[in-house]
């Protein structure tokens, strides 16, 4: 039974009390993520297409910055980025495995968020709309963007932030349900509306991380939402 339940256990949720980094480490990750959410909602509002890719830019580079400051503070405990993204085989057969289990979470997820959205009254504001890609370079930048945001919001959020609470407070719905309010109101820039909906996707994406021990599949998913959902929706919003 002991092995049983060991089996079962998520990955990136520790079976003792340490935590994976330091709480001055959390602190300065949250201050520095409130910091990119306040600069990129200012760079998003202009919406020409110079603030365009200077906000992509900036996105791009303090996300990969974030990411390797966690890095550093797992490794002032000792820990590996594979300590935190969880189970990644190798294999083409468990690439399509994760690639089926992000298509089913996608549609599972747009299913759930559907009637929020409609009783939130949420639709793309203008700063939304200001992200999306006019034309072949700022759609290539924007693909760039939406990968980065698959790697590195999957490792921060559901990898790192997640596994933390979760660590501090023992609890592993804890963990999902304190990671998913801040990765909310980090897209704060979509208006108020939409972060009641931001924060269940991330609350979705935190279980998903949870009942598969890895990062993979959440990883695959958020591309396709933000790359793919992300064109789809500019050729319907920017006509």
């Amino acid at each position: 039974m002991a092995n049983l339940a060991y089996a079962l256990q998520p990955a990136h949720i520790p079976s003792n009390r340490q935590s994976i980094a330091p709480a001055w480490h959390t602190a300065l990750v949250l201050l520095l993520l409130a910091a990119l959410t306040a600069s990129s909602t200012l760079l998003r509002g202009a919406g020409h297409e110079h603030s365009r890719l200077a906000s992509y830019g900036v996105v791009i580079s303090a996300e990969w910055l974030i990411a390797a400051f966690i890095w550093f503070g797992c490794r002032l405990r000792g820990l590996s980025v594979r300590a935190l993204c969880g189970e990644m085989p190798r294999g083409w057969r468990t690439v399509a495995r994760d690639l089926g289990v992000a298509a089913g979470f996608l549609l599972v997820a747009n299913i759930v968020l559907g009637p929020i959205q409609r009783l939130a009254h949420a639709t793309p504001n203008s700063s939304l709309r200001n992200l999306l890609p006019r034309g072949g370079t700022e759609v290539a930048f924007y693909l760039l963007l939406a990968l980065t945001a698959a790697i590195c919001e999957e490792f921060i959020y559901r990898g790192y932030l997640q596994r933390q609470f979760s660590t501090w407070t023992g609890s592993a719905a804890a963990g999902i349900i304190m990671q998913s309010v801040i990765f909310g109101i980090c897209h704060a820039y979509q208006g108020p509306a939409m972060i009641l909906s931001i924060s269940v996707y991330g609350c979705l994406f935190g279980l998903l991380a949870y009942w598969r021990r890895s990062l993979r599949p959440g990883m695959i998913a958020h591309f396709l939402q933000d790359g793919v959902g992300g064109l789809v929706l500019a050729r319907l919003l920017l006509k």
